[in-house]
């Protein structure tokens, strides 16, 4: 599976960015899709992820409320709306693939990033003060 993301950029505090993730190849294989941020001297964190069967999602509490993960599976893409952003938002953002063929409800979706075997490319997001 390969993935693409986009959709990064510069906005101020309390501004609003989309960011996608278009997956190719094998996409029937994937069981999740999520997406990571690591911030500069930081580990990369888990953000969000989805269910790619029961569309369940999943939030680490710093973005609950503020980010919404969705999906459109007739076009393999996952979409990250980001609102109300703040400075500690700022990171290069990754999508990654979950290829375990296991069945997640949504809370269940892994926050590990050992559990995600494909990755994008990474995309640059800035929030100034």
């Amino acid at each position: 599976v390969q993935l693409q993301a986009s959709g990064g950029g510069s906005v101020q505090t309390g501004g609003s960015l989309r960011l996608s993730c278009a997956a190719s190849g094998r996409t029937r294989s994937i069981s999740a899709m999520a997406w990571f941020r690591q911030a500069p001297g930081k580990e990369r964190a888990f953000v969000a992820g989805i269910s790619q069967s029961s569309g369940g999602t999943k939030y680490a509490d710093s973005v609950k409320g503020r980010f919404t993960i969705s999906n459109d599976n007739a076009r393999h893409t996952v979409f990250l709306q980001m609102n109300s952003l703040k400075p500690e938002d700022t990171a290069v953002y990754f999508c990654a693939a979950d290829r375990t063929l296991l069945y997640y409800s949504g809370d269940d979706v892994p926050e590990n990033l050992r559990e995600y075997d494909s990755w994008g490319q990474g995309t640059q997001v800035t929030v100034s003060s």
